[in-house]
C-alpha cells in the first residue's frame, strides 16, 4: 500500500471543514452526533480521506459511548497506532496507515474476541453498503 501525502490546502479542498478538523487535525466530534454511531447496515467503513478499507460492520457493536465502535479492523496493516498524551493521560490513537488520517482511539474495554474498542469519529469514515 503506497503512502498518500497531501498538503493541508489539498485536504481542505477535498474535505468539509468538520472532516478536516477531525481527520487531519486530530479533532473529535461530539458523542451521539456523527452519522455512523447508530448505523446498523451491512457494509465496510472506509477512510474518508483515502478510501482504505478499515472496519467491517461485522465487528461493529453498541458500546454506549455515542461513537462508532468496533472490536477489530479489516486488516491490522490498514490502521496504525500511536501513543497520545494530549489529555494528560496516555491513550492510543488510531490513524489510517495509508494517509495518516486521525480516526479515533482504541481502548482495552471491548468485547470478545479481541477485548478492544476502536472508538472512531464518523467524520473520518465513509460507509459502503454490501
Amino acid at each position: 500500500m503506497s503512502k498518500i501525502v497531501k498538503s493541508d490546502d489539498e485536504w481542505r479542498n477535498e474535505l468539509s471543514s468538520e472532516e478536516f478538523r477531525i481527520a487531519r487535525k486530530k479533532g473529535t466530534e461530539r458523542a451521539f452526533t456523527g452519522k455512523y454511531w447508530d448505523n446498523h447496515e451491512n457494509g465496510i467503513y472506509l477512510c474518508r480521506c483515502c478510501g482504505t478499507e478499515l472496519f467491517s460492520s461485522d465487528t461493529k457493536y453498541e458500546s454506549g459511548t455515542g461513537w462508532p465502535s468496533f472490536f477489530d479492523p479489516v486488516a491490522k496493516t490498514n490502521v496504525a497506532l500511536h501513543e497520545d498524551r494530549s489529555l494528560m493521560e496516555v491513550r492510543t490513537e488510531v490513524t489510517c496507515a495509508r494517509c495518516d488520517a486521525h480516526l479515533g482511539h482504541v481502548f482495552e474495554d471491548g468485547p470478545r474476541p479481541t477485548g478492544l474498542r476502536y472508538c472512531l469519529n464518523s467524520a473520518s469514515l465513509a460507509f459502503k453498503k454490501r
